[in-house]
């Protein structure tokens, strides 16, 4: 009985173990590339904008199939139940029968036939017009999914940045609460033998443990934006990412704003997706003229039918000309045009706020870039003047010169300043990207490696 329970519980913790290691969380190194890659791949709203484009596509062959004529087939068949059809031109068809049923035909089955086809030769070039429009909306839509493609990148990046920056922040906290507990111990063999006041031991306790809150702080922070990068690339959420190292962008590679302006103004898809749109409603609007104008077609047609013991009609054909106008557009047609001139003035508007909007997005980028490059700098003085003074304070303080809080003062402002550089750096390649976004330029540099 022994024997079987132990089995059982040896069978349980395989079980167990199992669906831990199912569970278990996927360690994965990841450049920066294959997350743009990823985001691209797996981008809900990019999916979303592909599934618009696909839609302007068939607008456009819709648009173009108005072209092609129109065909109508129409037949039928009746069996009656043997009516008396009887008229003057019947009477003259039954001339020749005698007996009481003379000048009447009994019919039993009816059978007809007709085609008709219609091809569009003028109609005010409404077509034309009609496709132009289409075929700019068509355009609009797949500058609308390069936009939203550029959104994505710009996202991935900063998201990659951040991830990097709450690993970066647990690194170093984790470093110095290391050097932390050492000290703890120093201190307190030191306290021990009498060497110290217990004042000093308690303060570099104290320190530790904020380090330790530190910690659980920096691991908090990094799970979250671990997880939200997860459902970002479209893994699964238990995945542990392993972000690269960071490669310092210069302020030396910063052009002049004007040039980054005018690259926006000619190269940005949400820019040329609107110029689109608006080639579109100046379209519609001739569109909308051609109702002034007649509708000319080519017509032709086919009739065959079968009156059973009474007509038969075959070969019966028909080629022609049509002409349609309804006098109606004449005073309904002027309120369409205006409505089509007013969406036109309307995207001329948003064109206008769109290009100020723009500048404006381009002056921000352009001097925060400026501004994190120039922190960078300053920063990278501040670490060296913080690893300096932990040095001469270090020494003091074994030479009895400075106090423990001068010196635990002096290592948390070597840590901060630390920290303030690694963000810096982060920062600076985060704004410098905004800036290649701002400029239509960020597709161009982090270009995926395929995209669905």
């Amino acid at each position: 009985m022994q024997k079987h329970s132990l089995f059982l519980i040896f069978g349980a913790a395989l079980c167990i173990g199992s669906s831990l290691n199912a569970h278990a969380q996927e360690v994965r190194a990841l450049s920066l590339n294959e997350a743009v890659s990823l985001s691209i791949n797996n981008n809900k709203s990019l999916k979303q904008s592909k599934y618009a484009l696909d839609g302007a596509k068939a607008g456009v062959q819709e648009a173009k199939e108005r072209r092609l004529p129109d065909v109508k087939v129409s037949g039928s068949y009746m069996r009656l139940n043997s009516p008396t059809v009887s008229g003057n031109l019947l009477q003259m068809m039954a001339s020749g029968e005698q007996g009481s049923e003379a000048g009447a035909i009994k019919v039993n089955q009816v059978a007809f036939g007709m085609a008709n086809a219609s091809l569009p030769l003028f109609s005010g070039n409404r077509i034309n017009n009609g496709i132009k429009a289409a075929t700019y909306l068509e355009k609009a839509a797949a500058y609308d999914v390069a936009q939203q493609a550029d959104l994505v990148i710009d996202n991935t990046i900063e998201a990659y940045y951040n991830l990097y920056k709450a690993q970066a922040y647990l690194k170093l906290v984790a470093e110095n609460n290391r050097t932390a507990l050492n000290r703890v111990k120093d201190f307190a063999n030191l306290e021990k033998n009498g060497v110290i006041p217990r004042n000093d031991l308690l303060n570099v306790q104290l320190q530790q443990k904020n380090m330790e809150l530190a910690i659980l702080e920096a691991e908090n922070n990094m799970k979250i934006a671990n997880y939200n990068f997860d459902l970002m690339l479209g893994l699964d959420e238990n995945t542990t990412l392993q972000v690269e190292g960071l490669n310092g962008i210069q302020e030396q590679q910063l052009g002049e704003m004007d040039a980054y302006v005018n690259r926006a103004l000619s190269e940005r898809s949400d820019v040329k997706a609107l110029d689109s749109r608006l080639s579109a409603s100046q379209a519609n609007i001739r569109v909308t003229k051609g109702a002034y104008l007649p509708s000319v077609a080519l017509t032709g047609g086919y009739v065959a039918a079968d009156v059973h013991n009474m007509l038969t009609v075959t070969n019966a054909m028909n080629v022609g000309l049509g002409l349609s106008y309804n006098i109606a557009d004449l005073y309904k047609t002027g309120a369409k045009v205006k409505q089509a001139k007013a969406q036109e003035a309307e995207m001329q508007m948003a064109k206008s706020n769109l290009q100020d909007g723009v500048k404006m997005e381009i002056h921000k980028a352009y001097q925060d870039f400026r501004q994190s490059s120039q922190k960078v700098s300053v920063l990278k003085t501040a670490v060296d003047l913080a690893d300096e003074n932990y040095k001469i304070v270090k020494n003091k303080y074994d030479n009895s010169l400075a106090t423990a809080t001068e010196l635990l003062d002096a290592d948390a402002n070597k840590l901060q300043a630390a920290i303030n550089y690694e963000f810096s750096m982060i920062d600076n390649l985060i704004a410098y990207n905004k800036l290649l976004r701002a400029s239509g330029q960020i597709s161009e540099v982090y270009a995926p490696a395929s995209s669905n």
